[in-house]
């Protein structure tokens, strides 16, 4: 499974406006944004770099004002990390990360079809997943999602835009509606490659956790790709909390995934 991974991190990467190869890696740039999560690099499976090409991605970076950054499954490449060690980079993250298939899928029980699943307000058992149809849906989903993982980033209008682009783009999106009419929770899936699509960004405001929010929309999301012929669904957990979730809904432990951060 590391080499499907990887090879979808390739492919990801190659989709971003100005992706750029150099040696054995992908650099994935997008100018409409300065985000380190969003502006990264990845190993091609069984890279092998050389000391000059980790340099010449390094300065491919820096160039652009952005901070070295790579985000990999290293047992598809073993060759990397010591490479990326020797100039200078260090850890940033250790992830594990999960992996679901149609065989393993389990759909709660007031959403065994993609699309219906408990209303923020309503009794427990009744979640209502939808797909983002407005700009203004769009936009509450950006929102809630900054808020639900603290403020790690601004909601902005290139950050709704990049939901629509993955939405419009062979992904998904996928949310829950909050009393108001904004969004409570949601998440996202990248449309497949190599067989496989990552499932992210699965967060719910406080204020309507407990009631089955994140285990809805990441089941209707796995669901809804495996429908478009995704093999695999995989995506990292954060805890052991959020780990439990997506086990109930019938992920898998898979591997783990290295980001490395050159700060020099």
């Amino acid at each position: 499974m590391h080499a499907d991974v990887q090879s979808f991190a390739v492919a990801h990467l190659l989709r971003r406006p100005a992706a750029r190869r150099v040696g054995g890696f992908v650099a994935g740039f997008d100018p409409a944004t300065t985000s380190p999560y969003v502006n990264y690099a990845t190993p091609v499976p069984g890279a092998e770099p050389t000391d000059a090409e980790v340099a010449d991605l390094i300065t491919a970076f820096r160039t652009r004002g952005l901070t070295p950054r790579l985000e990999f499954a290293p047992d598809a490449a073993p060759q990397v990390e010591p490479a990326l060690r020797r100039a200078g980079f260090r850890t940033e993250a250790v992830h594990d990360y999960l992996v679901c298939t149609p065989a393993t899928l389990t759909v709660p029980t007031a959403s065994a079809e993609p699309g219906a699943s408990p209303e923020p307000g309503g009794p427990r058992g009744r979640v209502r997943v939808e797909a983002p149809v407005s700009e203004d849906d769009y936009v509450a989903i950006d929102t809630a999602l900054a808020e639900a993982f603290g403020g790690e980033w601004a909601p902005s209008p290139e950050g709704a835009a990049r939901l629509r682009r993955t939405e419009e783009g062979g992904g998904a999106v996928r949310f829950v509606r909050a009393e108001d009419g904004s969004c409570a929770g949601g998440a996202l899936c990248s449309a497949p490659a190599e067989g496989t699509a990552e499932l992210a960004g699965v967060g719910t405001l406080p204020a309507y956790r407990g009631r089955g929010i994140a285990a809805a929309v990441t089941a209707n999301l796995a669901g809804t790709l495996f429908a478009r012929g995704a093999r695999t669904v995989w995506l990292e957990y954060s805890g052991e909390g959020s780990r439990r979730v997506y086990e109930r809904v019938g992920f898998r432990p898979g591997g783990t995934r290295l980001y490395l951060t050159h700060e020099g």
